[in-house]
């Protein structure tokens, strides 16, 4: 597996990794994402600003992520300063194909090595409250549980957010 940033070559495949996971977000309760967001165009701004990262299997886009400094107003909920600046990641996702592999982890290490090599001590994401499978993972790797917010851009929603900080 190779973890790279993410080109406008990759698009097609992304996009066919999302119309993957989406229904299998929706069927276990996770209405987190529809047919509407992620797309195209969110990913395309992510490949500009050099923050689309990708596991690579073989050719095969495994597992997506944006890795940002990216924090939304509604973290300050969780009690965080949010003029902090922290390395967040965003719009996590793995083929199902690939589960089990430690794609997820795998990307979240990435995220970990571009706040170190940035000088950030502070890793921040969230995750919709019915989504079992990041709630276990994040502790894992060492975030810890924050709070619990609501989105402006995702209304009657509730997410966790967890933070890891690392020494530098």
């Amino acid at each position: 597996m190779l973890i790279r940033l993410a080109t406008l070559k990759d698009i097609p495949q992304i996009m066919q990794l999302i119309a993957e996971v989406v229904p299998i977000m929706i069927a276990s309760g996770n209405f987190q994402w529809d047919n509407t967001y992620p797309n195209a165009e969110v990913f395309e701004r992510d490949i500009e600003l050099n923050q689309l990262w990708v596991a690579d299997v073989d050719g095969n886009i495994a597992g997506v992520t944006a890795i940002t400094t990216d924090q939304e107003p509604e973290y300050a909920q969780a009690g965080w300063d949010i003029n902090q600046t922290a390395i967040v990641t965003h719009r996590l996702a793995v083929s199902a194909q690939y589960r089990g592999l430690g794609i997820a982890a795998a990307l979240l290490q990435q995220a970990e090595e571009v706040a170190i090599e940035k000088g950030i001590a502070i890793l921040r994401v969230d995750t919709n409250s019915s989504n079992q499978a990041t709630q276990k993972l994040f502790p894992k790797l060492g975030y810890v549980f924050a709070g619990e917010i609501g989105l402006g851009f995702r209304p009657g929603m509730r997410f966790y957010c967890y933070e890891k900080i690392i020494s530098q």
